[in-house]
């Protein structure tokens, strides 16, 4: 007979391993069903305008339908969170998520299209800020930077299958399976919310500010607008500098009443710790490259080199892989440095690792190309696992939801900005050379803006204390 109880010590440490784990593989997936869904609907485009009868060029208003949404709602993740619960809106954020996935996949129209796109956005909006808060508030301090390194990967690896698992879709089923793979992992990810993440107190509720909530969102709306407009065309630059100067002028207008209100819906005094201010503004000019580089990637693969979308995305793929194996190595690296030298550091090796793209040719290696992705990937994973860890380090379980909402709009801003300022560095190329044919050569300017955000990023790490975030990296 078998006696399963000599075992019982085993799997009681194995789950004590496991268990801390649970909540950020869940938030990570959420995560990972949103960054991927916004990036794999690029290369269905050309094959839902022939479905819906429509002109190509117009389906673009598909995907600036979901940033807009995203962007006017997702100041309000944090009020939503300590006014219903981080727990109940993460389980119906996901669950609506996925019920618009199944509009959009069903849909037969554009406009139909267009109304499953801004609920998806609106989900999106609460599913990943409050999935943060969610796992904020359920780990250890001690625990946050693997958690964290748990959760950055999705960011990575979204925009990184993207592409290729949307040019098999498209190729060899329909361009409706882009929205319909949400469903499976969208219940999943219902049930494992129910069953392992438990009710926690967050912080106290508090009225939501209506005319800050108009305010950001003409403010977000706008400029995200313009961004994306600026990456696609869509506008003359008139129009474009107008729409950027009217959400600056909402931005302005939303300083000004937030220090005539005692709760405001983005609360810029949490700036004032210098850990959160530090990774706010010299994170955001690392996540440019979270959008950009596979945006130039794409560009210098498929256009420039003449790869199929399919064998494009294998290539970029191995960044997946770095960040993978970041995730067993992070912890050990801040722990062993600190926050303030990983960051300095690292953000020279991905600024390097991102400018050594330029060096690629049609005749290059492609094993030369993986294994500068691959370190890539590693290294701009880690990059973001350590800001995204430091920006909660000193920050209250009260705070949390305020803190979130804030960080949120910052990185919505800077991925948007930096796919805007890859596209219009490919234009300026182009432009330059006098020709209307993207060549691989017209990449070279985009991967230098984003290596030197990186660089231009140490001016504000240096200014952290060389214990920043002691608690969490757990460095002596």
């Amino acid at each position: 007979m078998y006696h399963h109880t000599n075992d019982l010590p085993l799997l009681q440490r194995i789950g004590a391993r496991i268990s801390p784990m649970v909540v950020p593989l869940i938030v990570g997936c959420a995560l990972f069903m949103q960054m991927l869904d916004a990036t794999v609907i690029a290369t269905a485009l050309p094959a839902m305008a022939v479905s819906l009868n429509e002109d190509p060029v117009r389906m673009n208003i598909a995907i600036t339908a979901y940033l807009l949404s995203v962007a006017v709602f997702v100041p309000i993740c944090g009020w939503a969170a300590d006014r219903f619960g981080a727990r109940q809106v993460f389980a119906a954020a996901i669950a609506l998520f996925t019920v618009a996935s199944m509009g959009c996949g069903f849909a037969q129209t554009l406009p139909q299209l267009l109304c499953g796109r801004v609920v998806q956005g609106f989900a999106g909006a609460m599913m990943v800020p409050v999935g943060r808060i969610v796992l904020l508030r359920s780990v250890k301090k001690s625990e946050m930077v693997r958690a964290m390194s748990f959760l950055s990967m999705p960011a990575l690896l979204g925009p990184i299958m993207g592409p290729a698992l949307g040019g098999f879709l498209v190729t060899y089923t329909s361009w409706r399976w882009i929205f319909f793979i949400n469903v499976p992992i969208g219940l999943l990810g219902v049930v494992l919310v129910l069953r392992h993440i438990k009710n926690i107190d967050g912080g106290q509720a508090q009225p939501l500010d209506v005319i800050g909530f108009i305010l950001t969102g003409l403010c977000l709306a706008s400029l995200v607008f313009s961004f994306d407009a600026m990456a696609h065309g869509v506008l003359s630059p008139l129009a474009t500098g107008a729409m950027v100067a009217g959400g600056l002028l909402c931005g302005w207008l939303y300083i000004l009443h937030a220090r005539r209100t005692p709760h405001p819906i983005l609360d810029f005094s949490l700036l004032k710790v210098p850990t959160f201010s530090t990774a706010i503004v010299g994170g955001n000019l690392c996540r440019l490259a979270v959008g950009a580089v596979p945006f130039l990637l794409a560009m210098q693969l498929q256009v420039g080199f003449g790869l199929t979308p399919f064998a494009a995305g294998m290539l970029t793929f191995s960044g997946a892989v770095g960040a993978l194996a970041m995730k067993v190595t992070a912890p050990r690296i801040i722990q062993r440095a600190g926050f303030r030298k990983v960051l300095m550091v690292n953000a020279i090796l991905t600024g390097l690792s991102i400018m050594g793209c330029i060096l690629f040719d049609v005749d290059t290696p492609h094993m030369v190309i993986l294994a500068v992705l691959l370190l890539g990937g590693f290294f701009r994973s880690l990059q973001l696992t350590a800001v995204n860890t430091l920006a909660y380090a000193d920050i209250t379980s009260e705070q949390m939801g305020r803190a979130t909402g804030l960080a949120s709009v910052a990185q919505q801003l800077a991925i948007s900005l930096g796919v805007a300022l890859a596209a219009f560095s490919l234009k300026t190329s182009m432009h330059l050379r006098g020709v209307t044919v993207l060549e691989a050569r017209d990449v070279m300017p985009g991967y230098l803006l984003i290596g030197i955000a990186f660089f231009l990023s140490i001016w504000y790490f240096r200014g952290l204390s060389l214990t920043a975030g002691a608690e969490v990296s757990g460095k002596k």
